[in-house]
């Protein structure tokens, strides 16, 4: 797998809204995210995209012999034909001309090798000299990587038609992995969501992740991880299993689109402190694990194998070239990741119309943490998505929740033998029915009776846009989720590729607005909220307050550390003086919240 002349990635987003991103833009040198986890989804997409291209087309039912691996499978496959396809065609357009071969050159960031050297051959003379510049640059030229992300955690077993589960290697994660490890492409996989022992034993039966007889691995492993310590601890389980990990993919726990895994009070910027600092543990510590795995097995670790330290790669909130530059220059990153801007680029993402409006017009108070996935993790969310109307309609017919058709998020077995899913009916009629018998007061009880039915059908919603926006369902017949980051509050209307790319690498005027808070400045806000959450949800016992106090401590600490940032010389758009106000403010906010809990 080629590494990208680009420093920036558009991370996984949602089920469906990078859906069939690398068809978009891989031809173009970026590399993408697409979700693995809904195989009926992707089954209507490769449907889509065989009919409107004129390839042939077999349908996988929902019940064929180890269907789901195979729907991952002919798709993947399918993006990979269409992408090098696309790029081929490019790559054999002429130069000189205002085509895609041109734009593919100018997307890319001015210090690259193959921008230099186009930007020379614009100059040079016709003759040899051009003719051989103009043959290397071709030679370079490389689609962007078409990259699966795999939630570890949302791993149900299935079960067959008479009730008896079926064997480990058909359970959801193990399935996807499966469809992957047999697809054609060589590229990398995005593991995400918590560590699954299960899912990373099973990658060992894949000979694609390990290196080949000229030391090359065709399929990589990328980790999502949110602290040094999960990373390291990670990447030692897969390196006794002769698993390496190609990069560590650093998330904000807050300030990002999606799930939310919060930290215990850590900033970001604390984080990538961490990591820089010990950087070289992740390679120092691994390596000796890999080698003798490989001397284990009999084959042996060649000393000509080219051996790279892992990638360090970040994203969550990042909105202006500044602050990329910063995570790049100063914390020595080797890329960013930009997810919920790309929501507002029709050429990157599949958004339908009338979600996208949505985002345009959102301010930040639309843009929240809410309780709608049925995970129980905190979810960035935005108000007024045709799948909340979906809800609220069902509610008031007396049929909360949802038929569920997918179910892959049925994890519940409070009320059943069989897991079920807290967003579907059949759930929440029996939770709601079990708290109107609860002897506790009205208040308390409509509380409860909130909090299940915000539970949302992100399983079927989150890929609807997707379907809309291709022409392959109809609104009315589809509610929309979306999970964007708080950050898409600044970016407030449609944007072409080349204004987003030049936007990341700061050529031109900015996209947002010079008031913008630092995307450092905001994470503060968030945790400081999320603390003020937990601390409201206490009841006061010596264990909670332990907890409390170390999120205090560490919080603390790290908005010292940003203040510190602050008084450095800024970098093209960011806005530093946000992070010394918002500094004073959430500290005086933390010294209240701590208050109101000696009160309790």
């Amino acid at each position: 797998m080629q590494t990208t002349n680009h420093t920036f990635s558009i991370p996984v987003m949602g089920t469906g809204h990078s859906i069939d991103s690398p068809i978009r833009v891989a031809p173009y040198g970026i590399s993408s995210v697409i979700s693995i986890v809904d195989d009926l989804l992707i089954e209507k997409i490769r449907k889509f995209y065989c009919r409107k291209l004129d390839l042939p087309y077999n349908n996988i039912a929902r019940n064929a012999e180890d269907g789901r691996a195979k729907r991952i499978t002919a798709y993947l496959d399918l993006v990979q034909e269409i992408v090098q396809d696309k790029f081929e065609k490019i790559k054999n357009q002429p130069f000189f001309e205002e085509n895609d071969k041109a734009k593919y050159f100018e997307l890319l960031p001015k210090g690259s090798m193959p921008r230099r050297m186009y930007d020379r051959l614009l100059e040079t003379d016709a003759g040899k000299v051009r003719d051989k510049l103009a043959c290397e640059l071709s030679r370079l030229m490389r689609p962007g990587s078409i990259d699966v992300n795999i939630m570890a955690k949302v791993d149900g077993l299935n079960y067959e038609k008479n009730g008896t589960p079926m064997s480990a290697e058909f359970s959801d994660a193990n399935a996807a992995l499966r469809g992957y490890a047999n697809s054609k492409l060589s590229s990398s996989l995005v593991l995400s969501a918590g560590f699954n022992p299960r899912l990373y034993n099973y990658i060992t039966e894949f000979k694609d992740f390990y290196r080949d007889a000229t030391g090359k691995i065709k399929k990589k492993i990328i980790l999502k991880v949110s602290d040094f310590r999960s990373a390291l601890i990670q990447g030692k389980y897969l390196a006794k299993k002769g698993l390496e990990v190609y990069e560590y993919r650093i998330e904000s726990g807050l300030n990002c689109g999606g799930h939310a895994f919060a930290s215990d009070g850590y900033l970001l910027p604390s984080l990538l402190k961490e990591f820089r600092e010990k950087r070289d543990m992740l390679s120092k510590t691994v390596r000796p694990l890999v080698e003798k795995f490989y001397e284990d097995e009999g084959a042996g670790f060649s000393e000509e194998w080219e051996i790279m330290e892992p990638r360090l790669t970040v994203q969550g909130g990042i909105g202006t070239s500044g602050e990329a530059q910063r995570l790049l220059d100063d914390f020595g990153m080797d890329a960013t990741g930009w997810g919920s801007p790309f929501l507002m680029v029709p050429e990157a993402t599949t958004v339908d119309k009338t979600t996208r409006k949505l985002l345009e017009n959102a301010k930040e108070q639309d843009l929240y943490l809410s309780g709608v996935s049925p995970l129980g993790v905190p979810f960035n969310n935005v108000r007024n998505t045709g799948s909340e109307a979906w809800h609220q309609e069902r509610i008031e017919k007396g049929k909360p929740g949802s038929p569920c058709p997918k179910g892959f998020l049925e994890a519940n077995t409070e009320f059943t033998e069989q897991p079920i899913c807290t967003a579907s009916n059949q759930y929440q009629l029996l939770k709601l029915d079990q708290i109107n018998q609860m002897d506790k007061d009205e208040a308390e009880k409509e509380n409860m009776r909130q909090k299940v039915l915000d539970k949302a059908c992100l399983c079927d919603h989150l890929g609807n846009g997707a379907l809309i926006d291709l022409g392959i369902l109809k609104e009315h017949r589809a509610p929309q989720a979306i999970c964007p980051g708080p950050n898409i509050a600044w970016f407030d209307r449609t944007y072409s590729l080349r204004e987003m790319v030049d936007h990341i690498y700061g050529r031109g005027e900015s996209l947002v607005s010079s008031k913008r808070p630092h995307m450092f400045a905001k994470e503060m806000v968030m945790y400081v909220d999320y603390l003020e959450d937990l601390a409201e949800q206490a009841d006061g016992n010596k264990g909670e307050l332990r907890k409390l106090t170390k999120f205090r401590k560490n919080l603390e600490k790290g908005i010292e550390y940003c203040l510190k940032i602050a008084d450095s010389e800024s970098y093209k758009g960011e806005n530093l003086a946000s992070i010394s106000q918002t500094a004073a403010e959430q500290k005086n906010r933390i010294v209240e919240i701590f208050k109101k809990i000696e009160e309790k």
